[in-house]
């Protein structure tokens, strides 16, 4: 546009390539965008890669397997031994990498079943309605007042605490409360216009779920399915260190603490050292959940993309 002496202006065209360059950009990219700028969960991911490469990467460097037997019992940490040495004369350093691959394996497949059965469960009763959403409701609402930790005790003892019995047992009363939110997403989305043109077109019910709805639920069941993590984690822990998860020769975090708790004062290397694993595991997964929350919805941030 040119001004009355005769100089163009590049500033609307400026203005227009930007807009164009936003609008280009597609949901993913937005959502990539806006959670690599959330700086706590960009600290988070990277505490758990750390974590993830520590637990299955670290086996393979280190010196020292986890059944590794030492001639001497309770070593203090050393070059030979940064965490010491338990009871027994196992490297604390190498069965702490083997308990967090434990428990990371064990949330990981909890969340993943869970939010499955989470995400089937919602969208079909939300969707159907009527007594298929009633019938699954109650359904719902009867496995969460059953006391989780004592059916979870009785059927990890009954198969001798092997650590993928564990993680179906946790996945088994983990699922409800994602029913409840996927539930509560597809009454919303199934009265949409683009819903009932599927109608319309002839689709069939799990077409419509599965390409329709639950796409459009990809936000929250992501964030949903990472905060799952979470819980696994420190539900798992809580178990094991009631000595009611994950048994011998078997290991976990929650094992690795109930092992060494009466060392805090005399040993407090044994014990801090999967205690601060543990928590830096919880939190880093929570703040990655926050992250995604405010990625894929940013109206409940301030971090702007």
């Amino acid at each position: 546009m040119a001004s009355e002496g005769g100089v163009v202006s590049s500033a609307p065209e400026s203005g227009s390539h930007e807009f164009d360059a936003t609008k280009t950009r597609t949901q993913g990219q937005l959502v990539l965008r806006r959670f690599l700028r959330h700086r706590l969960a960009m600290v988070s991911f990277g505490v758990f890669v750390f974590l993830v490469l520590f637990a299955f990467l670290g086996p393979f460097i280190w010196t020292y397997d986890f059944e590794d037997v030492s001639s001497k019992s309770y070593q203090p940490m050393s070059g030979t031994h940064p965490l010491g040495t338990t009871q027994v004369g196992k490297d604390m350093l190498a069965l702490l990498m083997r308990g967090t691959g434990y428990s990371l394996q064990i949330a990981l497949i909890v969340a993943a079943l869970a939010t499955a059965i989470g995400v089937v469960f919602g969208a079909l009763a939300g969707y159907l309605r009527g007594f298929v959403d009633t019938a699954l409701m109650r359904l719902v609402d009867l496995l969460l007042i059953i006391p989780q930790i004592a059916v979870a005790a009785i059927v990890v003892k009954g198969f001798s605490g092997s650590w993928y019995v564990v993680a179906l047992v946790l996945a088994a009363f983990a699922w409800m409360q994602i029913a409840r939110i996927t539930r509560g997403e597809t009454l919303s989305l199934a009265q949409r216009e683009f819903i009932e043109a599927a109608r319309a077109c002839g689709a069939t019910t799990p077409r419509i779920i599965f390409r329709h709805l639950v796409p459009n639920m990809i936000g929250s069941i992501t964030v949903n399915a990472t905060l799952a993590v979470a819980t696994a984690v420190l539900t798992e822990a809580a178990l094991s260190f009631l000595g009611l998860g994950v048994q011998p020769p078997d290991t976990s975090l929650g094992v690795i603490v109930l092992e060494n708790y009466g060392q805090f004062l005399n040993r407090p290397w044994l014990f801090w050292g999967p205690f601060i694993v543990l928590v830096a595991l919880s939190l880093a997964v929570n703040f990655i959940g926050d992250g995604l929350r405010d990625a894929f919805d940013p109206r409940q941030t301030k971090v702007r993309a």
